[in-house]
Parts: structure tokens; C-alpha cells; sequence
């Protein structure tokens, strides 16, 4: 471990060996994530993530995380947890940025630090009923990032391009994933 290469906080080293073992077994990249969500009064729900599945094994090591969900009272909430939409933008957030790094630092590049900022635009006649033309969800999403390097404009705008390419959540955001929501048969 000694030997190990690390750039940006990230194993490069451990890195390129995972990415030679799942060449080698593409069944080691199959990975099953997991939520579970309960409503607590109002528009206040908490959802907690614990387990998952992945490099073959169910995986229970790290401790389970609540993620209260609220709206703010001019949306009818008591401000209990921030709104769910919020969280797809820290999701999203997360990924990019994450996925800018680990790209980066794979292509040698050192970072001395990376800010994003999220804007999304939601017209409520949609979620509401009140307007049948207007779409239930974001209209739009803008991310601008700021990357300090020593790196060009040029080396800094692939890095974007990068993390929009190997974002799993812009990728699942911006292309049609098919999502199933039925009532659970032990509800039955």
C-alpha cells in the first residue's frame, strides 16, 4: 500500500486495480442502492438509507442516516427537513462533483479545490393540477462549477464534460429510466 498513488485523496492505484477486476468480472459492478421512506405528519417524511448491494455481497458495515423531508410553511410544511427537490440537487451535486474528481485524479490532474452551484426551476401548476401543460418536476436545472488547478480553461471545461459523462444521477436525470411505484403486496 506504500506504493500507492494517491491524487486528490483518491487511491488512483486501487482505482485502476478495480477497474482491471471488473474487466475481468463485469458481475463485480453490479450494485443495488436502497431507501426506505415514512411518512411522519404533514408533509414531513423521513427517509433512511442503510444497506447495499455490491462487489458481489450484501454490504450492512456502515451505520444507517435519516434524511428528514420537508416543506417550507409557504408550501404547507413546518421547514422539518428540506424539500425533496433540494435533495436531487444535493444528489446531483454530489455525483458530479465525485465523479469530477475521480476522473481528474485517474488522468493525473491535481485539484486544489472544486465549488458547484445548483439552480432548478419548478412551476407549481404542474405538481398542483392546477395546468395540464405544465410539467410535474424541474423545468430546468443549472450547474456551474469553479475548479482551482493548475490546469487550462480547455483541461478544466473536459473535466465538466467528464463528470457529466460518468454521472450516474445527471445520467439517470437526463435520460429515461424506467421507474416502477405500486403498492407493496404485504400492503394488500
Amino acid at each position: 500500500m506504500a506504493d500507492n498513488k494517491i491524487t486528490n485523496g483518491i487511491d488512483v492505484t486501487r482505482l485502476f486495480e478495480t477497474i482491471e477486476a471488473i474487466k475481468a468480472n463485469p458481475s463485480i459492478a453490479q450494485f443495488k442502492f436502497r431507501a426506505t421512506n415514512t411518512w411522519i405528519n404533514g408533509t414531513h417524511c423521513r427517509a433512511t438509507i442503510r444497506d447495499f448491494y455490491g462487489a458481489l455481497k450484501e454490504d450492512d458495515s456502515r451505520p444507517a442516516v435519516d434524511y428528514d423531508m420537508d416543506e417550507p410553511p409557504i408550501l404547507l410544511g413546518n421547514n422539518e427537513g428540506r424539500n425533496p427537490v433540494e435533495y436531487l440537487l444535493v444528489a446531483l451535486s454530489g455525483c458530479l462533483t465525485t465523479s469530477l474528481i475521480a476522473h481528474a485524479s485517474a488522468r493525473g490532474i491535481a485539484i486544489r479545490g472544486v465549488r458547484s452551484r445548483y439552480e432548478g426551476d419548478i412551476d407549481l401548476r404542474g405538481f398542483l393540477g392546477v395546468s395540464e401543460d405544465v410539467p410535474v418536476g424541474y423545468q430546468s436545472i443549472r450547474v456551474y462549477f469553479e475548479i482551482d488547478a493548475d490546469a487550462s480553461r480547455e483541461q478544466k471545461e473536459e473535466m465538466v464534460r467528464n463528470a457529466r459523462k460518468y454521472s450516474p444521477v445527471f445520467n439517470t436525470l437526463t435520460r429515461s429510466v424506467p421507474v416502477s411505484v405500486q403498492l407493496d403486496k404485504e400492503s394488500l
